[in-house]
């Protein structure tokens, strides 16, 4: 059994930052792939990013590319979303994701075997 928290969102303006934390309990970390995803009003969740145990390549979403950026730090069972240069259409509710025992990284949400409760990220123009 895994719990996921997550943290760090809240109103910013365009063009702003935030970073969103994911906080994992409940078992060891290793060999566990962390996604991001998002649920905006009205859309279907969808694809973030995501980062295996190594942290080697990770995965975006080509509509985040080059402005979020996925990391890892083991030691404290938590995975980061640097969100820069933000869009008032990246807000939406955020979620972290587990998939276990796994060394890839995976877009699909069928992928994923527990979820955060999610934090919202409202961006405003």
């Amino acid at each position: 059994q895994v719990q996921l928290a997550e943290s760090g969102g809240g109103l910013v303006q365009a063009g702003g930052s935030l970073r969103l934390s994911c906080v994992a309990s409940g078992r060891a970390f290793g060999l566990t792939t962390i996604g991001w995803f998002r649920k905006a009003p009205g859309k279907e969740r969808e694809f973030v990013a995501a980062i295996s145990w190594g942290g080697s390549s990770p995965l975006y979403a080509d509509s985040v590319k080059g402005r979020f950026t996925i990391s890892r730090d083991n030691a404290k069972n938590t995975v980061y979303l640097q969100m820069n240069s933000l869009k008032p259409e990246d807000t939406a509710v955020y979620y972290c994701a587990a998939e276990l025992g796994t060394y890839t990284t995976s877009s699909s949400q069928l992928s994923y075997d527990y979820w955060g409760q999610g934090t919202q990220v409202t961006v405003s123009s």
